[in-house]
């Protein structure tokens, strides 16, 4: 049986809202989460394959942007966007890709979780198309230079080199009903929000001024 609490927000004396506790009648169970959302059809299941076949390298090589995800040996997650140029990803064979890793604010949140947890994820874009591609496998930080070669300009320094697992094509209703590659959803351009003042902001609140 599922219990279910609606709980009614309440503002502490300083306006914020209060943390509500997430526990009070959470899914706990695979049971019950399955009598909720129920079971997968047999084309879902079976739409996943163990290999990068020709489709999937026709996508990867069209694809300018990824998000690759990582999470530490504790399980802390994090997703970080990957922008390249198409066919910026070095695939060797049926069963290994190489990522180019580029110089960056040296961050390096996703090599830190790598060298705590192998396990990453990609999910592949192209822009005007509305089904992604999702591939899940282990993951190694690689200095080889023979592998770093002809990866588009100047050989990255490092890559990440995915021995890949899972392969499947991810369906399109996300992406449609955000419209995301509709012009005429987007916002205007002096309504969006600011880099620069949203990373201002967080340092401040980390005690750190800097003068515009």
């Amino acid at each position: 049986m599922i219990l279910i609490v609606i709980i009614n927000n309440k503002q502490n004396e300083e306006g914020n809202m209060e943390r509500i506790n997430f526990s009070n009648g959470a899914v706990t169970s695979k049971e019950d989460l399955r009598e909720l959302v129920g079971f997968p059809h047999e084309h879902v299941i079976k739409k996943e394959i163990s290999m990068i076949d020709e489709h999937c390298k026709k996508f990867i090589s069209m694809s300018p942007l990824f998000f690759l995800s990582t999470s530490n040996a504790q399980g802390r997650c994090d997703v970080s966007p990957r922008g390249d140029r198409p066919n910026g990803i070095k695939i060797l064979n049926d069963h290994q890709l190489v990522i180019p890793v580029r110089p960056g604010n040296k961050r390096v949140d996703s090599l830190m979780n790598i060298l705590e947890n192998p396990h990453a994820g990609l999910v592949f874009l192209i822009p005007g198309l509305d089904e992604v591609l999702r591939i899940n496998g282990r993951a190694t930080i690689i200095t080889n230079q023979e592998i770093l070669e002809d990866m588009g300009g100047k050989a990255p320094f490092l890559g990440i080199g995915l021995d890949v697992e899972e392969c499947f094509i991810h369906c399109s209703r996300a992406l449609l009903k955000s419209k995301i590659w509709s012009p005429d959803t987007w916002q205007d351009q002096e309504s969006l929000p600011s880099g620069l003042d949203i990373f201002l902001a967080h340092l401040s609140l980390n005690g750190v001024e800097i003068k515009k």
